[in-house]
């Protein structure tokens, strides 16, 4: 199974919201919607989606604010749509954070074009260096470009939040991750999901490993978080 990009969506014209999301679905991307503001917020933090399309009318908080909020604790992939087109508009978004601006109305090929071009930056270090799209440590691999994690060549079937786990633990093989560490980059600063933590690592052992009580890859340092065993 194929864990396709998240893509939230946060519009309040449904006509837009739901012409945006037919293309969004006939393109093999995931989407989640709202049309408030701050439930945006909430959503990102609960999903952690790997792009967000953001239109700056909404109708609790402006879209600017919501912008500013998601840049305080995560880099993910912004792309403002709105039908504000004035110079000014855009270099606000743009330096507050957002990665692009596209003006309303806007053609399906100029929003895909402008969706891939957002995710594959994302995938850069700040450096400049791109992310490996492959990670292989022993019988484990995890192809980021399919989204695709192996075991012993036999695919592993995993939730959202368990890839971004994986991937996470992956690009960091050898060292320890603390708990707060893990939550900030899978979930966000504003919440306590430790139990929810808890739970995701000993679904991922029970698809991983040979023996889950003993784990080999995925290891646990008392009081402290976890490790990703380098082989």
């Amino acid at each position: 199974m194929q864990n396709n990009p998240i893509i939230l969506i946060v519009e309040d014209d449904d006509g837009i919201s739901s012409f945006i999301s037919a293309i969004l679905k006939a393109n093999d991307y995931s989407v989640l919607k709202t049309n408030k503001g701050t439930e945006a917020v909430s959503m990102i933090c609960s999903h952690m989606p790997d792009l967000v399309i953001l239109d700056l009318g909404l109708p609790d908080i402006d879209g600017v604010e919501v912008l500013k909020k998601i840049r305080t604790w995560s880099g993910l992939p912004i792309l403002i749509v709105s039908a504000r087109g004035h110079e000014r508009d855009k270099v606000e978004t743009l330096d507050l954070g957002a990665d692009d601006f596209i003006t309303k109305p806007f053609g399906t090929n100029e929003l895909l074009a402008r969706i891939r071009m957002a995710l594959r930056h994302a995938r850069k270090n700040t450096d400049g260096s791109v992310f490996t799209t492959q990670y292989v440590n022993g019988k484990l691999k995890v192809d980021c470009d399919k989204r695709v994690v192996t075991m012993e060549e036999k695919e592993v079937h995993l939730t959202p939040i368990e890839y971004k786990i994986i991937v996470l633990l992956c690009s960091n093989v050898g060292k320890v991750l603390t708990h707060d560490y893990i939550i900030r980059n899978i979930w966000g600063p504003y919440t306590n999901e430790s139990q929810t933590l808890r739970v995701n690592m000993a679904n991922i052992r029970r698809k991983l490993e040979k023996n889950p009580a003993e784990p080999e890859y995925i290891l646990t340092e008392i009081g402290v978080g976890y490790r990703m065993a380098e082989f």
